[in-house]
């Protein structure tokens, strides 16, 4: 007699003998005992969970005739009556099984269903059962909807898939679903451990746990993997050879690494890798294990160590590394984990990938008793403590280091109050607020007077111009701050000369300052309102329009005007031509001339001036607003970089 593999030998041949589908058995069982029977029934999960083997006992149920033939409809089949023992190897002629992957077109379907208009021929029900119905073409959907709507009273549908998300909205309405759930390792292990006993085939708990884990909920997987084993094992179950079978990772190599990591030392977090090298052992499976157990771990550092399974020899190894890492820590290293086997494949070699994903927690690793890494840690709510007011600093410009453009040396901190400047003697010398900021200010040794700009916000960075004989400062001034002044050059001179500093906020930056610097010219307005006109009649688009946005009017007489572009490639003959065709019907019949040169006035320009202008008013609204500003103040609320926008027809400014 030939050998039957487990996973069709000990097929449940009933709803009791069902493994991990309790919640569809306990449905079917009742809505079978007070015979409320839907028309059609549509079963997913994943492979191994029990599709097709619901589907052979829901006819039988519905088909049995009990061990004296005078049975009726059931929840538990008698499993030796004709129909049932007909059912299970599979010749019940009143019992179709179609595979929709192999027979997925529309007159596979029609050749089901031309049988559905006949009576059952032995059984009480027809039972169309059709597998990865998914796999269906929309045309072979479209031609049983009808028949899946209202089928004759004596015919059901049981539908299986893998993937219910490609199934009809259509189709599913018409079923009653069911979904079958992944089984629990534990499940399936206490499963594996019933079915060895049977077959008298010795076996210890890790071993059964390794293949428990390597199912991935599959109890059909289960069962082949364990029919493998025993082949690999001669007949017996160990961990070693299980192990070995499957390519897993030993556990130690991995609380190694773990403690190792949790300790900081890299080199033998190297070292085990390496070993995992040296024996042939999966990166992937390194970091499946290591993600296993740190999710073991996580959960322990969240509730109380009342949670370990005291079955498990690895509980203890766990509860110390959960204890021994932090839990942020823990998360890190899973993320790190989770996203380093998608990176496996992109390295020339995946032991190298495998050392660069350990290694990266040690990168990221904070240092132990550092301020810095405990403060960030720590969420702090409320208003945020004002900075202390900065001390005056004392500054001696004879002896102030010097620096070049070439070899810049730190500069020396130089607070000046906006207002009046205090020297050493009391005196109060007047300073003379001047307009634009920031500056950068020469001192030199005449006069009493500073020169100082009304700003906020600055840093004195002394250094010196070639060809000069004078020190220069750059000067930002911080608000109700002093400086002292040595006694011996109290007559000094600042004098103030504009420099570019990126302000610190747009906010900062006055509305004027936006709008590009475009010269206003009567020539220049008149060809910007000409050419806007143009653009709105539509009279001009494509390169014809860019040709008119691009271009500067220098000069224009009664029959000719000169216009200057910047680029070769808006020079065109027949762009130029189109342009001449457009103003003679706006009123202007006169010949365009062209030259290239610098453009410093066109109606781009003023466009884009405008539209910065606009933008920099909004922007100002924005920042102004005193709800947006407590926001910013109270809970360090930020603006979003170009989610501000200006509002449709309204005027810059």
């Amino acid at each position: 007699m030939s050998y039957l593999v487990l996973a069709r030998k000990y097929r449940p041949r009933n709803f009791t003998e069902m493994v991990g589908q309790d919640h569809v058995v306990q449905a079917l069982s009742n809505a079978l005992t007070t015979q409320r029977l839907h028309h059609a029934y549509l079963f997913t999960g994943t492979r191994g969970v029990g599709k097709t083997t619901v589907s052979r006992i829901l006819a039988k149920s519905l088909n049995c005739q009990g061990l004296d033939g005078q049975g009726g409809i059931t929840a538990s089949p008698c499993g030796v009556c004709q129909a049932c023992t007909d059912i299970d190897s599979g010749r019940f002629i009143d019992y179709t099984e179609l595979d929709a992957a192999s027979n997925r077109g529309v007159d596979e379907v029609q050749a089901l269903l031309e049988q559905a208009v006949y009576k059952p021929v032995q059984g009480r029900f027809k039972v169309f059962m059709i597998d990865e119905v998914h796999m269906l073409t929309n045309t072979a959907f479209n031609a049983m909807l009808k028949t899946l709507e209202e089928p004759p009273e004596y015919l059901k549908f049981v539908l299986a898939t893998t993937d219910p998300q490609k199934v009809p909205v259509t189709v599913l309405s018409r079923c009653l679903q069911f979904n079958l759930r992944p089984m629990a390792p534990e499940t399936i292990r206490e499963h594996l451990q019933k079915v060895l006993a049977t077959e008298q085939v010795a076996a210890d708990v890790p071993s059964l746990r390794l293949l428990a884990r390597a199912a991935r909920g599959s109890m059909r997987d289960a069962l082949s993997l364990t029919d493998q084993a025993i082949a690999f094992g001669s007949g017996v179950l160990e961990e070693t050879t299980v192990r070995q079978m499957l390519g897993s990772v030993d556990r130690s190599y991995v609380f190694r690494l773990l403690q190792a990591l949790a300790q900081g030392d890299g080199k033998t977090v190297v070292e085990t890798a390496e070993a995992l090298r040296t024996h042939g052992l999966s990166a992937a499976s390194t970091l499946e294990e290591m993600s296993g157990v740190l999710q073991r771990m996580a959960v322990l550092q969240a509730v109380s160590e009342s949670m370990l399974d005291e079955s498990d020899p690895e509980a203890v190894d766990i509860a110390q590394l959960a204890a021994l890492m932090p839990a942020d820590e823990t998360q890190l290293l899973y993320s790190i984990c989770l996203h380093g086997r998608g990176e496996l494949g992109l390295a020339p070699d995946e032991y190298a990938a495998l050392t660069m994903v350990l290694l990266r927690l040690l990168a990221f690793k904070p240092e132990a008793g550092d301020p810095a890494v405990q403060e960030k840690k720590t969420l702090k709510f409320g208003p945020r403590p004002l900075p202390e007011a900065p001390k005056p600093a004392k500054v001696d410009a004879a002896t102030a280091p010097v620096s070049s453009e070439s070899s810049p040396l730190p500069a020396p901190k130089l607070t000046l109050q906006s207002g009046q400047v205090p020297v050493p003697d009391g005196q109060r010398l007047p300073v003379r607020h001047m307009p634009n900021a920031p500056v950068s200010a020469r001192i030199v040794d005449q006069g009493d007077q500073l020169a100082v700009p009304s700003v906020s916000n600055a840093v004195a960075a002394p250094g010196r111009t070639a060809g000069s004989d004078h020190d220069k400062a750059q000067i930002f001034i911080e608000d109700e701050s002093l400086v002292e002044i040595d006694k011996s050059h109290t007559a000094t001179h600042i004098e103030a000369i504009q420099v570019h500093v990126q302000p610190d906020s747009m906010r900062d930056m006055p509305i004027e300052r936006a709008a590009l610097a475009v010269p206003s010219s009567p020539e220049g307005d008149f060809w910007h309102a000409t050419v806007q006109a143009l653009i709105a009649a539509e009279a001009i688009t494509a390169m014809v329009r860019e040709l008119a946005l691009q271009a500067q009017l220098v000069a224009r007489d009664t029959d000719q005007w000169l216009l200057r572009l910047e680029r070769e490639s808006l020079n065109q003959p027949g762009s130029r031509d189109r342009l001449a065709a457009a103003l003679a019907g706006a009123g202007y019949p006169v010949k365009l001339v062209a030259e290239i040169g610098r453009v410093t006035d066109s109606p781009a320009r003023r466009n884009a001036a405008a539209a910065a202008q606009a933008q920099l008013a909004a922007e100002k609204i924005v920042f102004d607003d005193p709800l947006v500003q407590t926001l910013m103040r109270d809970f360090g609320a930020k603006i979003v970089p170009g989610s501000i926008r200006p509002g449709p027809n309204k005027a810059p400014g």
